[in-house]
């Protein structure tokens, strides 16, 4: 009997928490999905029916007039902003209602990152952090970037030598990841790798360790961030301890070495030590060029000039880690999908040879920074690739006091107040594909991007690196490091599609990162 009490104490108690759920969202008058109890409307994608990016852009695309819906993962509400100028507003306008990204509770590493810090230490912080990724200070990597695609060549000829044929089948994916994993090595930590000679080195096995985020990885991911209180009885971190333990030494160990030595090399262990000791300052904001059409301004925010703020050990460790995340998968990703549309789309890929060729003849094979800003289809391309598969596929900000949202649609009568707390959603990826911003937006066309066609872009509606004063600092970094991959590829390498290429393109539901299913294989064979 008491048993039979208990359960339907819990029955009923869950059905009270299910329908709450929604009820916010009822009396408000926002549209919704009825969320699954405890799963919300993320049921799907827990249960592998549909990838996390499929998911987010039917939600987006079942309601056509609204400027903004409620949405559900698991327990946690959001509104997804669907209106452009709302985004804008909330991104810039109203930042100072919307200055965190959603809360992360515990004592995880990652909470210390920059990505996750709050408030007036974000401000310091992003302060402090800002001159390292102007484009004088990203100059002097390109030539790592380069040694690292040298490597990568050597690899893959080294694999054509040895084939039968005069061509090899190869998984992208792990081709970038590698290449990104030496490139963060050398850039960030000053760190001489080879994962294409040694595939199983310590630093690569880190990253894979991280961002393998098969079903258990998905599940533990979703828990931190829905119910945290629980991830905390069962001990749970994002981060291995492994992971956290191999980086702190790293880090620790390689700015004592440099400070006894006196070692002084352009990479952001350096950068990061000039931080710490408050040494480190913007250049002059003229010298501060693009890297490309999706290049990203920093904001005042950025651009203090002094910060009073002592930062620890920890601080500085978390920022390198950060490094290492976006450097490790984001680009790598982003990569391996460059290489895939140009494979499907041989007349584009043969419009950027030509480039390639052009500007070998004219500068004698040199490739620099400068090289980076004067390849005009080159960033067309690179663009096209972002807003197919930007780098974040959604955005977030945490309404840190109330704020009028306006009207739901044309049809309400109430303005909507979003309370302290609360979180809205930015589906970066399903606006990218909206056809009212990008006609045809299936359809690879870099065109969308030249010089005679941007105008016609709504910039508030092409956000690969976010927007406002919590955008992407590393957007320089990461178009210069997309392009001289592309560039040392397809100098000498031609990149086709094989009997296991994914077409047309279909994101594998077993990984919350984004994978083609079956794998990123391509063909390749030496250019003619």
């Amino acid at each position: 009997m008491i048993i039979s009490l208990l359960l339907a104490s819990v029955a009923v108690g869950l059905l009270v928490l299910y329908i709450r759920q929604f009820y916010f969202f009822y009396k408000d008058g926002i549209k919704y999905k009825t969320p699954v109890p405890l799963l919300g409307n993320m049921a799907s994608v827990i249960l592998r029916r549909e990838h996390y990016v499929n998911n987010l852009e039917n939600y987006y695309n079942s309601f056509p007039e609204e400027k903004f819906v409620g949405r559900f993962e698991f327990i946690t509400k959001f509104i997804l902003v669907r209106d452009v100028e709302l985004i804008k507003k909330i991104a810039i306008k109203d930042f100072e209602h919307f200055t965190d990204h959603r809360s992360f509770d515990g004592e995880s590493f990652f909470k210390k990152t920059l990505f996750l810090m709050k408030g007036q230490e974000w401000k310091d912080m992003r302060s402090t952090l800002s001159p390292a990724f102007t484009s004088s200070k990203i100059r002097h990597m390109v030539p790592f970037m380069m040694e690292v695609g040298d490597q990568m060549m050597l690899s893959l000829n080294k694999k054509l030598e040895d084939s039968k044929d005069e061509y090899v089948d190869i998984d992208f994916k792990d081709l970038t990841t590698r290449y990104a994993n030496d490139v963060i090595a050398s850039c960030a930590y000053g760190l001489k790798v080879d994962s294409q000679a040694d595939p199983n080195n310590e630093f690569y096995n880190m990253g894979k360790t991280l961002f393998d985020f098969k079903f258990v990885q998905m599940i533990m991911f979703f828990v931190l961030l829905n119910a945290p209180k629980v991830a905390k009885i069962l001990n749970w971190d994002i981060v291995p301890a492994s992971v956290r333990k191999f980086f702190t030494s790293l880090v620790l160990d390689t700015m004592k070495d440099r400070q006894q030595r006196n070692i002084i090399r352009p990479d952001m262990i350096h950068l990061l030590m000039e931080a710490k000791k408050g040494q480190l300052s913007h250049d002059e904001k003229s010298n501060d060029t693009s890297t490309g059409f999706a290049t990203v301004e920093e904001s005042s925010i950025g651009l203090k000039k002094v910060v009073n703020r002592e930062w620890s050990d920890i601080d500085i460790v978390s920022q390198a880690f950060l490094f290492f995340i976006a450097g490790f998968e984001t680009i790598s990703t982003t990569m391996s999908f460059m290489m895939y549309e140009l494979a499907v789309n041989p007349d584009v890929q043969e419009r950027l040879a030509q480039e390639i060729r052009e500007h070998d003849a004219k500068n004698g094979g040199k490739f620099d920074f400068n090289s980076i800003q004067s390849m005009k289809y080159m960033d067309m391309v690179v663009s096209e690739v972002l807003r197919r598969w930007p780098t974040a596929v959604a955005g977030d900000r945490e309404c840190i006091k109330d704020y009028n949202m306006g009207k739901p649609n044309k049809n309400s009568k109430e303005d909507y107040i979003i309370r302290k707390g609360t979180s809205v959603m930015i589906p970066t990826i399903a606006i990218h594909r909206d056809p009212q911003y990008f006609p045809q937006p299936e359809k690879f066309d870099p065109e969308r991007f030249s010089e005679e066609n941007r105008h016609n872009i709504n910039m508030n509606a092409y956000i690969p690196f976010g927007m406002g004063p919590r955008n992407c600092l590393g957007s320089r970094f990461a178009l210069c490091e997309l392009k001289v991959m592309a560039y040392q590829l397809l100098r000498h390498m031609e990149v086709s599609p094989c009997e296991k290429t994914c077409i047309p393109a279909k994101l594998a539901v077993d990984n919350l990162n984004i994978r083609l299913h079956g794998g990123h294989w391509l063909r390749i064979r030496p250019r003619k």
